[in-house]
């Protein structure tokens, strides 16, 4: 939900193989070395995809508003664990994580073709731990908040790539530098405010979840076909 045109105009650095802001140059509200926070602006353009999660953010809050029941906005990084389904529009890390181990075709596509783009990672059991304190306090409904796995969770495809090669061996990845239009080289979300608000924060940590997928994805060898069955 948060403004493509406003991600892709940050300053960027690559460090280790992944992008990273240059923090002392950015100016904007709402962005710190913590990530992204629920201030950032979400002006247009944030492409279709986007602009149908934040009208649905509007509608949710209305009707509840209207019909007195308690709504919870958590915008969530990206979810990822054992079992997700392998489409690599919404489930990369079990799509590059299962890909790789079946030594199916992978590539970096924009950003010059090497794979430093970024983002956050967030297993749904945390999720689900903040999920039962909403339920259970609906009194503090109507807030927007931002549920990721936080900057120590972001990885970069060039990253996971090398995590694959340690635990399933080599395997080439293609390139193609060619940009595409809805695409942004990073996004790590701040959920300082679920903590405060919540006492939350995730437990699960960015090591533990490429291994359940891994573990998965070796029990499971034609969960790809599977799951991404068009």
């Amino acid at each position: 939900v948060y403004s493509l045109a406003a991600l892709s105009g940050l300053p960027m650095e690559s460090k280790d193989n992944a992008f990273v802001p240059r923090f002392s140059a950015i100016q904007q509200p709402g962005i710190s070395a913590n990530g992204v926070t629920e201030e950032f602006s979400t002006q247009p353009p944030l492409s279709l995809y986007g602009s149908a999660k934040l009208a649905s953010e509007v509608v949710a809050l209305d009707y509840g508003g209207a019909f007195g029941f308690p709504v919870h906005i958590n915008r969530c990084g990206v979810l990822a664990g054992a079992g997700q389904f392998g489409k690599a529009d919404q489930g990369i890390f079990s799509f590059w994580l299962h890909s790789w181990r079946a030594k199916r075709p992978l590539k970096y596509i924009g950003f010059g073709g090497h794979g430093h783009q970024l983002r956050d990672c967030l297993h749904p059991r945390d999720l689900c731990a903040l999920l039962v304190k909403q339920m259970n306090a609906p009194e503090k409904s109507g807030r927007v908040l931002n549920v990721s796995g936080s900057a120590e969770s972001g990885v970069s495809l060039a990253n996971l790539s090398k995590w694959c090669e340690r635990r399933f061996g080599p395997h080439a990845v293609s390139a193609d530098a060619t940009n595409r239009q809805f695409d942004i080289p990073w996004l790590v979300l701040d959920s300082s405010r679920a903590l405060h608000e919540w006492n939350w924060c995730p437990n699960i940590s960015v090591d533990a979840i490429p291994t359940e997928i891994a573990d998965h994805a070796e029990k499971n060898p034609a969960w790809l076909d599977l799951s991404n069955a068009s």
